[in-house]
Parts: C-alpha cells; sequence; structure tokens
C-alpha cells in the first residue's frame, strides 16, 4: 500500500471514529428522547397521547408558559442592562470604558444557581434591598418573588452575550453612515433608534437568541430558588421522581429542543434579506465624541447603577461565604472563616472530581475539535461538514434532554470491567460534558486552523514528511493557541455544569462541584459552606478564563509578529 492510499485510509478512518461517537453519544440518546415521547406507555405503538396528555394537563401548560415568559423578559431585562454599556463604552471618550467592558463580561463567570441564594438575601422579601427601601419609604418590592427572581438572576448572569455581541457590531459600523444621518438633521436618540442600532442588529440579535435559549433550557436556578412549575424542572423532577418510564419527562424534553432549535431559526429569519453591510474595511466605528460635564456625569451614574446590579450575586455570595447568620438584617451579624474550613472538609471529593471531570472533557474536546477542523478544512472526505453540523449541533440540545437520553439509552449497558451500567459509571459524566463543550473548543480550534497557511504543510510533505508527522510536527503546533484556547473555554463551562450531571450523578462520591453547591444550597446550615464552594467555583472559572485570555493574545501576538516578517521577505 503507497503512501497516498494509506493517508486516505487513515483519514477516512479518523472522520468514523469521529461520526460513531457522535452517533452514540449525540444522536442516539437525542432521538431515543424523541422515540420514547411519542412511544405508547402501554402498547410501544407511535402516537401523540402523550403531547395530548401534556397540552391537556394544567400544571405543564403553566410550566410551558412561565418558561416561555421567563425566556422572554430575562432577554427584555438583559437588554435594558446592556444596551447602554455597549453604547456608552463604544460611542463615547470617557476614562474607563475598558473597565466597565471587563466587569460587564463578569458575571458569566458564575454560573446562574450559583448566586440565586445569595440574591434571595439581597433582593428577597426580607432581603437588604427591601429592608432598606421598607425603612425609608414605608413598601417592598418583589424583586425576587415567584418567577420574578428567576428572571432577575437569569438576565444577570446572561447579559452579557448581549453586551459583547452588540459592542462588536458598534465597533463594525461605518461611520460614513453616521455622518450622513447627521447630515440630514438626525441626532440623539432618533439617531440611535433609526440609524445605529439597526445596523448593529446582527450583533444584537445573535445575543438576543443566545439569552432566550439559556434561560429557557436551565435548570439549577429555578431548582434553587423553589420553583417547579417551569419546564426543565418539570422533566428533571418527573424523570427523578417517577422514573426514566415516565413519558411525560420525554415530551418536556422534545419541546426544550424544538424551541432551543426554534430560537436559532428565529435569530437568522430576522436577519434574512436586509443588508447590514459596510463600505469601509472594519467599518470604522461610531464617531467617538466628547462629554460634557454633566453628560458624564449622568453616564457615569447610569454605568455605576448597572454594574453594582449586576455583580450584586457576586458581592452577596461573597458576603454569604464569610458570614455567621445572615437573617432579617442587611448585612450578616457577624463574619468567620468557618465555612471555608468546612467546605474543606467535606467537599474535597466535589473539588477533585471536578478537575478530573472538567480536564478529560475539555481534553476529548480539543482532539475532537482539532481532528474535525483537520477533515473540514484540509481534506476532501464525503460528509465532513456533518460532522461539523452535528458537533455544532449540541449547543442546542439542554443538558436535562442530554442527561435523560443517556440514562434511557445506556441504563442497560452494562461495562464489563466495573461492572455497572454505562449511565452510572462517572466516566458517563465526562462525556456528557465533553459533548455538552464541543461547539466551544470546536470553533476555537477551527479558528486556528484557518489562520495556518497551507503552504507550510505542502512543503512539509515535499521534504518527505508524512501526512500524520506532519499533522503533528507542523500544524498542530501552530494552531496550538486555539487548541489551548478551545480546552481552557470547554474546562470553565464543564466546570459548573449542573443541567446533565444532576441526572447523571448515581453516587455522593460521584458529584462534582456545582452539585455539591446545589446541595449544600437545600438547607440554611449549608448556605455559608455552599457559598464558600461557589467562591472557588467562581474561582477555578475565573483562572480558566484568565489563561485562556492570555493565550489568546500571546497567539495573536505571535501570528502578527509572523504576518510582519513575512511581509518584509
Amino acid at each position: 500500500m503507497n503512501s497516498f492510499s494509506r493517508n486516505r485510509w487513515g483519514i477516512y478512518s479518523l472522520a468514523l471514529c469521529i461520526g460513531l461517537f457522535l452517533l452514540i453519544f449525540l444522536i442516539v440518546p437525542v432521538v431515543k428522547v424523541i422515540y420514547v415521547a411519542f412511544q405508547d406507555p402501554n402498547t410501544g405503538a407511535l402516537t401523540l397521547i402523550n403531547f395530548v396528555d401534556f397540552f391537556s394537563t394544567s400544571l405543564f401548560q403553566e410550566s410551558f408558559l412561565n418558561s416561555l415568559y421567563v425566556a422572554s423578559m430575562s432577554v427584555l431585562l438583559a437588554s435594558v442592562v446592556s444596551i447602554p454599556l455597549a453604547y456608552f463604552t463604544t460611542r463615547f471618550n470617557f476614562g474607563g470604558a475598558v473597565l466597565i467592558q471587563t466587569l460587564g463580561i463578569i458575571p458569566l463567570i458564575m454560573p446562574p444557581f450559583v448566586g440565586a441564594v445569595a440574591m434571595l438575601l439581597l433582593f428577597g422579601e426580607n432581603g437588604s434591598a427591601n429592608l432598606l427601601i421598607n425603612e425609608w419609604f414605608g413598601f417592598t418590592i418583589p424583586f425576587m418573588e415567584g418567577l420574578n427572581g428567576v428572571i432577575l438572576v437569569e438576565s444577570i448572569h446572561y447579559f452579557p452575550f448581549i453586551l459583547i455581541n452588540l459592542s462588536a457590531a458598534l465597533l463594525n459600523i461605518d461611520r460614513s453612515m453616521e455622518e450622513s444621518a447627521q447630515n440630514l438633521g438626525a441626532s440623539g436618540t432618533r439617531l440611535f433608534r433609526r440609524i445605529v442600532f439597526p445596523l448593529a442588529m446582527p450583533g444584537y440579535v445573535a445575543g438576543a437568541s443566545l439569552v432566550f435559549l439559556k434561560v429557557f433550557d436551565d435548570l439549577g436556578t429555578p431548582l434553587l430558588l423553589n420553583i417547579n412549575n417551569m419546564l426543565a424542572p418539570q422533566a428533571y423532577l418527573r424523570i427523578s421522581s417517577i422514573g426514566i418510564s415516565d413519558p411525560m419527562g420525554y415530551v418536556i424534553s422534545v419541546i426544550l429542543v424544538v424551541f432551543s432549535l426554534f430560537s436559532m431559526w428565529v435569530s437568522l429569519l430576522s436577519l434574512k434579506g436586509k443588508d447590514y453591510s459596510t463600505v469601509q474595511k472594519g467599518g470604522g466605528g461610531l464617531m467617538k465624541r466628547d462629554l460634557r460635564p454633566w453628560e458624564k456625569i449622568g453616564c457615569y451614574a447610569v454605568v455605576i447603577l448597572i454594574l453594582v446590579f449586576v455583580l450584586s450575586p457576586h458581592i452577596g455570595l461573597g458576603l454569604l461565604s464569610f458570614g455567621t447568620i445572615w437573617s432579617f438584617s442587611v448585612m450578616p451579624d457577624a463574619f468567620t472563616f468557618a465555612h471555608y474550613g468546612n467546605m474543606f472538609r467535606a467537599a474535597d471529593q466535589y473539588i477533585y472530581n471536578t478537575l478530573l471531570y472538567a480536564g478529560l472533557a475539555a481534553l476529548i474536546d480539543v482532539i475532537l475539535g482539532t481532528a474535525i477542523a483537520y477533515l473540514v478544512l484540509r481534506t476532501g472526505v464525503v460528509g465532513r461538514k456533518w460532522l461539523d453540523y452535528v458537533a455544532s449541533g449540541a449547543v442546542a440540545i439542554p443538558g436535562v434532554v442530554l442527561g435523560i437520553g443517556y440514562l434511557r439509552t445506556f441504563v442497560e449497558f452494562n461495562v464489563p470491567i466495573v461492572d455497572k451500567p454505562l449511565a452510572s459509571w462517572w466516566v458517563i459524566i465526562v462525556i456528557s460534558l465533553a459533548v455538552r463543550r464541543l461547539p466551544y473548543a470546536l470553533r476555537a480550534c477551527m479558528a486556528g486552523l484557518q489562520q495556518v497557511s497551507v503552504m507550510l504543510e505542502e512543503a512539509s510533505e515535499n521534504l518527505g514528511a508524512t501526512k500524520s508527522r506532519t499533522v503533528m510536527r507542523i500544524v498542530v503546533p501552530l494552531m496550538s493557541g486555539g487548541i489551548m484556547a478551545g480546552f481552557i473555554t470547554s474546562f470553565a463551562t464543564a466546570s459548573v455544569e449542573l443541567s446533565a450531571t444532576i441526572m447523571l450523578v448515581s453516587a455522593e462520591s460521584d458529584a462534582p462541584l456545582a452539585f455539591g453547591i446545589y446541595e449544600f444550597m437545600q438547607s440554611a446550615a449549608g448556605r455559608g459552606p455552599g457559598a464558600a464552594l461557589g467562591i472557588i467555583a467562581v474561582v477555578i472559572v475565573g483562572i480558566a478564563t484568565y489563561i485562556s485570555h492570555r493565550v489568546i493574545k500571546n497567539f495573536e501576538k505571535k501570528r502578527t509578529a509572523g504576518v510582519v516578517v513575512t511581509e518584509g521577505v
């Protein structure tokens, strides 16, 4: 067999292995969930009776409407928070714009369910804010009452998706269009409403659709706030209390998947047939202008108010982790380090499991991401783009759906070595984390490979190197920045995943950090250690995020230096 045939055989074998992995651990579990949702629980025949039962049951109707309401209102509140931050920092010249953008992204570091209890202590009926409002004005505001609490926590956590995408879109607007509108008499809010914001609509829609998708599928926040009349909590409660044979859990899972895909489709449809292109390369961004003193005071006041509001979960969690007793008071009665001592004594296994699971999941993701990126961008393998589509499609599969699918699919698949079902072995948690985070690593690896010139590979092969040696010695080192960014992104987000893991933890010794936080927060006595564990989670994700930014920045510097040298030659 010649070298060309061996390379061809190796490439097709690699594509087949990746395809089998995605088939077994993504497509089959999801299809299984969909199939069971349409299956008669008594006869096994295909039927719509389960969906009829769902929409004729008042609890499920209420849960469906509540999920839609919470997701929609979270997008609205997230927009109210993010649009001023994005516009002020890209439109005006004033000190601290970079710091404001950085602080605006910090909420993504904390998973929403982690700060939910802290938000109750700050904005609940007897929380700090309402105690002060009642003392000063004689009334209270239901910030955290019922669904309001879920909306508040979710919007504070996910608004950076809109902030990041909208800021990028505003920076790419062709400033000549703004100048033309001003020459025709448009200014102030009219200029923003009629020209600026419509031109930035692609960025806004991208962020808003992500917020809707994430909120609609979230499980941990409603559970911690004791709000069960929403779809994701109902799916979890039906499976965990009644069992994996209950059809309603599968019906809810199908609805969650449909609406996740629906939100992505609507975002594409809303932009279809419209032109947002710019005349200049890079757009040039909005014309920045200096603020008059009174305008600067107003901008700073709005920005500081927003930042205090969105950073309140972090402030509350920090206070809770050090507070002794915090009940019916503006601040904790006293402060102590005891919660951290209790946490480390009781939760060291949670931390170890998290580092192990997230590390293995991130490693799997960058291996698969690098392989898929190479197959898509460097080979002519038939069906290679479908590997990209299927792997990327995992972002639209809610964690609770994947968890239910794994329970149903692998509960009878016994692993010979450990002599237990795959569905109750800790490895299935790693696989679920890897599948859920694969789209993030794949995009990073794709970006890294796109920046590697194919001429370098050709030169290596012309000098006698085999395809595999070229990939390992040339391609992978050159795209190492993208690979590292993908690894850290997957690791950071997998470290605090709850939706899938809460379904798959069969023994407390196998539980990761997110599950431990959820368990601690179930009792008043455990909230202090739970908050301390939450701080540890924030620190882990924060360090990983910082390293990711540093790696990407260094990679960009090296790449830019390489381009300069090449152009000079």
